[in-house]
Order: C-alpha cells, then sequence, then structure tokens
C-alpha cells in the first residue's frame, strides 16, 4: 500500500504530463509529414504548389476562446468542490487525506482563476466580440 501512495501521484503528476506532451508532438510531427509528402509529389508531378499549405493559422474566434475558458471553470471547479464533498463525506477512494483536500483546493483555485479570467476578457473583449459576429452576420 505504502507503494501505491508514492506510485500513483508519480504517475499522474510526471508520466501523464509526458505522454501527453509526446502524443501531441508525434500529431503534429505526422501531420507536417504528410503534407510534406503531398508537397514532394506535387512538386515532382510538376503541378503548381500552394505555399500555404504549412501555415496552421487556424485562427479562434475570441467568443469560442473565452467559452472554453468558461467550459474549463466549469469543469475544474465542479471536480474540486467533487474532491471536496467526497472528503467532507468520508467516502473512501484512492486518495485520503491531506492529498485529497491539496488536489481540490488546487482545483478549486484554478477554476476561480479561470471564471475571473472569463469575465474579465468578456468585458475587455466586448467591441471584438460584437464586431465578429457582426462580420458572421454579413457573411451569411
Amino acid at each position: 500500500m505504502h507503494l501505491m501512495n508514492i506510485l500513483v501521484p508519480l504517475g499522474v503528476c510526471v508520466v501523464l504530463p509526458v505522454l501527453i506532451v509526446w502524443l501531441v508532438t508525434r500529431v503534429r510531427k505526422n501531420e507536417t509529414d504528410r503534407k510534406a509528402e503531398i508537397m514532394i509529389k506535387a512538386i515532382e508531378a510538376g503541378t503548381p504548389v500552394d505555399p500555404t499549405v504549412f501555415n496552421n493559422n487556424k485562427k479562434k474566434s475570441v467568443k469560442k476562446d473565452l467559452l472554453e475558458k468558461f467550459n474549463g471553470a466549469c469543469i475544474t471547479s465542479l471536480m474540486g468542490l467533487g474532491f471536496l464533498i467526497l472528503k467532507l463525506t468520508g467516502i473512501k477512494i484512492g486518495f485520503q487525506g491531506d492529498f485529497l483536500v491539496l488536489g481540490a483546493v488546487v482545483m478549486i483555485a484554478v477554476g476561480i482563476g479561470l471564471f475571473v479570467s472569463y469575465f474579465v476578457g468578456k468585458k475587455m473583449l466586448a467591441k471584438e466580440i460584437e464586431l465578429e459576429e457582426k462580420n458572421l452576420s454579413e457573411q451569411k
């Protein structure tokens, strides 16, 4: 049991982030390699090549970015509250004691930070959001 108390937090805090970064990097590299193969074949065939193929300027709208922050704020805050409720009710799960409370407090703090970022961003970027909505309605 003592070994599990060491391995689980180590796996969650070290191995999981490393795996996520590795996976994202691998996906991006594969995408670039596929585009490069297509470009090489197009050049060999003598067809015109679009130079903007490698541009990854997928610009999100301001409103969508703010909504993603709001979504993250809701998720992290509710998870933190859930952990606190588990601790207060005494329901036994894999993590107990101070680690569970610390995780709950950290998640609630991150959630509050994202809520603040959302509301401040919504107030500061109101004109940009209005302009984007106007441009979208004109395109239709």
